[in-house]
């Protein structure tokens, strides 16, 4: 397999969609044009053709789901993922150019061809022998909707080994919907990969640079794809182009332990800089749209890569180089004992697109990180984090921080084999987890230094070791193992907010059912609670789910973060759960503190863990907290309000906030209002 596969068209499919996404154009909120944007009409015979063979795939679908083997339900995502894509662009406006009625057709033939060989309890497009490409489906932990993704192959022969597995993140593409991703994804093996490496293409969500429920969608992806290919975890590279180089460079920082390697290409690496250079924006953040930054802008993140090889790679005069110049800047600019060079491979004179001689290269390299890589966990680290939404590398687990959203850091060593030397920073509760073959067979006792005290690791009964050490005002010291589970509410891994978190989890809309206490609350509700439906699906593709109160079942609060819409009148779960929140609300006002704010006017947003199960979150009026401005440039879809926040709504919602944000704030380690805002 040659070069020359790199697909031209794919790489200006890219630019296009880039020059239409981005500039000095798209920085007006008051006129924000759709994304994704209209359709074009299709020819009448050929759409009802398409809803006959559409209707036919449906009823099959239908069939196979009554089916009580485990083959078939295991494997229908691969069959439904065609029927929804085809379905959502004959209602949706989803066809832009006269060959998706084609692909469409082509869609629903692959459908209903698996459908009928599902019957039998075949699946032949799960062959992997030789060189392959398919589209594979699964069901998606968030809300339940199948989401498609690509898979490509030229190795050839029988495969009696594990392959390793690149994930490459898609470039921007506006009209790159689900029909035209799983047509895309059928018949075109850009980027070809190398012979032995199977290539992974998550669809993402869409167009967010595969953050928030593209991250989320990205990571079951690869579950699925490991299980699916019997898949080496350990031998997984992330990569990407464009938009794909930015979703690379944020999962590479945030997950340096699952990753072979990372190569990112062009793209973006954090949001302030880039937009000013990139789309010439005027910048004007609140002080927590600043800190939120910190969630995706990898700068703050750079010390990650020291355990992780990277290759970046951008064009000479690509202006999406910025991203790796920030990257390289602030690697030499760490301290010096944790300071390194960053790997950066520039095609002279070249612009947005991948240079054929450099890709020879990035690949060259990463077979030599492939041949070199080691079933031992590495002896040295040096692990940064801003939250504990991402709070662990390798053997290092932190479990609590003195203050989020300020950089904490970690570096841990072993200063000889039967001892670690621990620096900490911002770290008030931390864990060491050891495999047997990390710590030499001959040691008899590990000692843990930190801070000037001595501490000694337990043995486990598997050879493995562990200790968990917490900070006690000034002093450190040891947990016991079987120390039973706090009964205090404080924020840790998978609870620590902000509001966006809720929506990286399974979750469920529960609706107001009532006429609530105010007549403009309520319209701001029913508003807003229809935006956020409107929203998850055309931004992240998939269908919430919405129920009740009445309609909540036990399981409904065991297994899902709760989106609760309404006040205290109209909603009958948020009266419930209204005095056990650090955010008061009556008939009369809205209390944050020693704050107080007419409820007539105002409406508290917030994430908060559900009283009813701690172990799952509350959300109070609110999706996703980045708007329609914010589609306009992946660089922008970051978190845009914080834990809570008291919105004015005598200021109607615009394409930025939704209304005037009178108040907000992020809670404390122990989920508590703070005494004062920065």
């Amino acid at each position: 397999m040659t070069i020359s596969r790199f697909s031209v068209a794919l790489f200006l499919l890219t630019i296009a969609s880039s020059l239409m996404a981005d500039g000095p154009a798209d920085n007006q909120a008051a006129s924000v044009r759709p994304v994704p944007p209209p359709g074009i009409a299709i020819d009448d015979e050929v759409r009802s053709n398409l809803k006959k063979e559409l209707s036919t795939l449906q009823s099959q679908i239908s069939e196979l789901r009554k089916s009580k083997n485990a083959i078939t339900q295991r494997y229908l995502p691969d069959v439904e993922i065609f029927a929804r894509a085809v379905e959502l662009a004959l209602n949706e406006d989803g066809f832009f150019e006269p060959k998706d009625a084609e692909r469409a057709k082509q869609v629903l033939q692959e459908g209903l061809a698996r459908a009928e060989a599902l019957k039998l309890g075949a699946t032949h497009w799960r062959d992997h022998r030789g060189s392959f490409q398919t589209v594979r489906g699964f069901r998606s932990k968030l809300d339940g909707t199948v989401q498609p993704y690509g898979v490509v192959t030229s190795q050839s022969g029988d495969r009696t080994d594990t392959p390793r597995a690149d994930i490459w993140c898609r470039g921007r593409a506006e009209k790159g919907l689900e029909l035209q991703f799983i047509a895309t994804r059928m018949t075109n093996s850009d980027p070809a990969p190398e012979p032995g490496t199977i290539m992974i293409h998550p669809f993402g969500r869409y167009c967010n640079a595969n953050k928030l429920a593209g991250e989320a969608d990205t990571l079951e992806v690869l579950e699925h794809a490991i299980k699916e290919y019997n898949l080496d975890p350990k031998r997984v590279v992330i990569r990407g182009f464009s938009m794909g180089g930015a979703a690379a460079w944020h999962l590479a920082v945030h997950y340096p332990d699952k990753w072979l390697a990372a190569n990112p290409g062009a793209g973006f690496s954090e949001t302030p800089q880039f937009l000013k250079v990139f789309q010439s924006e005027e910048l004007k953040p609140t002080w927590f749209e600043q800190k939120l930054w910190q969630m995706y802008d990898c700068p703050v993140w750079a010390r990650n890569l020291r355990m992780l090889p990277t290759i970046a790679y951008s064009g000479e005069i690509d202006k999406q180089k910025q991203a790796a110049d920030v990257m390289a800047e602030a690697c030499l600019s760490l301290p010096a004992d944790v300071r390194f060079e960053l790997t950066h491979i520039i095609a002279p004179k070249t612009a947005h697109k991948v240079d054929p001689t450099a890709r020879v290269e990035i690949e060259r390299r990463l077979a030599i990180l492939d041949k070199m890589r080691s079933s031992e966990l590495p002896k040295q680290l040096a692990f940064t984090t801003t939250t504990l939404k991402y709070n662990q590398a390798h053997w290092v687990t932190i479990n609590a921080l003195k203050e989020h959203w300020v950089p904490a850091t970690i570096s841990a060593e072993f200063s000889s084999p039967s001892n670690i030397s621990l620096q900490v920073d911002n770290v008030t509760d931390l864990s060491l987890n050891l495999d047997a073959n990390t710590v030499n067979s001959s040691v008899q006792g590990l000692s843990v230094d930190l801070q000037g005290k001595k501490f000694y690791a337990a043995k486990r009964s598997d050879l493995s070791w562990g200790i968990r050490l917490r900070k006690f005002g000034s002093n450190w010291e040891q947990v016991s193992p079987i120390e039973p589970p706090a009964k205090e509410l404080v924020k840790k891994h998978g609870l620590q907010g902000p509001i966006d978190d809720a929506f990286m989890g399974p979750f469920l809309f529960v609706k107001p059912t009532a006429t609530g206490n105010h007549p403009k609350v309520d319209k701001w509700v029913e508003s807003e609670f229809n935006r956020a439906v409107r929203e998850w699906h055309r931004q992240m593709r998939g269908d919430a789910i919405i129920k009740t109160s009445d309609e909540l079942k036990p399981e409904d609060i065991e297994n899902y973060h709760l989106v609760l819409w309404g006040d205290t009148k109209s909603n009958p779960t948020l009266a419930k759960l209204a005095d056990k929140l650090p955010i008061q609300w009556n008939q009369e006002n809205v209390s944050a503190g020693a704050a107080q704010y007419p409820s007539a006017t105002h409406v508290p947003v917030l994430i908060f863990p559900n009283p009813l199960n701690p172990d799952r979150y509350v959300v109070l009026n609110s999706s996703f907290t980045y708007r329609e401005y914010d589609y306009l440039n992946n660089a922008r879809q970051i978190p845009k309000l914080p834990d809570w926040a008291i919105v004015d709504i005598t200021t109607p919602p615009d394409s930025r906030f939704p209304g005037k944000i009178a108040n907000a704030d992020f809670f404390d380690e122990k989920w508590a209002l703070k005494q004062s805002r920065p």
